[in-house]
């Protein structure tokens, strides 16, 4: 398994902005040369992180972004999920997925990948952005 650019990038923006708000709002240009990733992917996901209520956008001159809270109450679970959506392990843990048509057959796997799922969903949640950021 693997997690998507857009999770991982997602993290790094915001271990950024909690490590250099302190001196005002991190312009994204910014952001981009310290962390190596592309302007317009940072706008991309700097605006979805904002519509779900993680980043503040001020804008001119000294604009930037930072953190809507304290990055102790953000957890590491919430930033990839609101980057990506929700982790599943499989398809058929998916909200809105069809009857699996192996449903009969696997009820054990089945439990495997829930726990799979409730592992990972578990720990991402413990884990703040304060923790990442080493602030």
């Amino acid at each position: 398994m693997k997690a998507s650019s857009k999770a991982r990038y997602a993290l790094y923006l915001m271990i950024d902005v909690t490590r250099h708000q302190a001196t005002g709002p991190v312009p994204l240009r910014e952001v981009s040369i310290r962390q190596n990733i592309s302007l317009k992917y940072l706008e991309q996901i700097a605006s979805h992180l904002s519509k779900f209520g993680y980043l503040e956008s001020v804008r001119g001159a000294q604009g930037g972004y930072k953190l809507s809270r304290s990055a102790a109450s953000i957890s590491a679970g919430e930033i990839m999920r609101a980057a990506e959506g929700e982790f599943v392990s499989v398809a058929c843990l998916e909200e809105e997925a069809e009857s699996c048509p192996r449903q009969s057959d696997c009820c054990n796997i089945a439990a495997f990948w829930r726990g799979l799922h409730e592992s990972i969903d578990t720990y991402t949640n413990k884990v703040t952005l304060k923790q990442l950021a080493g602030v």
